[in-house]
């Protein structure tokens, strides 16, 4: 995260404070303030930094498959279960998921990953026993979840479940004496790439 106004110090500190404590996050801001990158910092700030982090774009997934994504199927659970696979949820086991765009997720799933953040265990499709998972869940959204939440938009149960602890990135127009920094950094790393 690069800058030095205030608004950005003040987000490094909360971040190395989240890396110390292993409880969901919500992150919020608008498209391109850099919300992956905060929950990167988060999970190198962690005790998990040596396991894996990954990230789901939980709106460029269709509905269908989203579930596979996350949960993972058994072989023979639908027509293209040719063998079975792991979930993001198990491959991530003890790392960092990041569901990106949460606000996107279609309500039938929101049910089932509450289930999963309230039992931390999964069940993949076409399974009869659910697997324990140790998974640190990260969401972000640009989307006002929790105004969406009082529309009946989206899950209000989740949405508390998800806003343990709320992290907002501000956009650069609030820090707008981050510009010269962010332009050196650019310059510098365009300047090395093409020489």
């Amino acid at each position: 995260m690069i800058g030095n106004s205030q608004a950005i110090r003040d987000l490094q500190c909360l971040v190395q404070k989240l890396g110390s404590v292993d409880s969901t996050v919500l992150i919020l801001g608008e498209s391109g303030t850099g919300k992956e990158l905060v929950a990167r910092a988060i999970h190198e700030a962690s005790a998990k930094c040596d396991k894996q982090f990954m990230a789901i774009n939980c709106g460029a997934i269709p509905e269908p498959l989203l579930e596979s994504e996350l949960f993972g199927h058994k072989r023979g659970s639908f027509t293209d279960a040719k063998a079975d696979r792991k979930g993001i949820f198990e491959v991530c086991q003890d790392g960092t998921l990041l569901l990106d765009e949460i606000g996107d997720m279609p309500l039938s799933l929101q049910t089932k990953l509450l289930r999963v953040l309230q039992e931390r265990q999964i069940t993949p499709i076409g399974a009869t026993s659910p697997l324990p998972i140790r998974t640190r869940v990260i969401a972000a959204t640009h989307r006002d979840i929790g105004s969406e939440a009082k529309m009946s938009r989206f899950r209000e149960d989740l949405y508390y479940r998800l806003s343990v602890v709320v992290v907002r990135v501000p956009p650069l127009r609030e820090r707008r004496e981050d510009i010269r920094v962010l332009t050196e950094y650019f310059l510098s790393q365009f300047n090395h790439r093409f020489n």
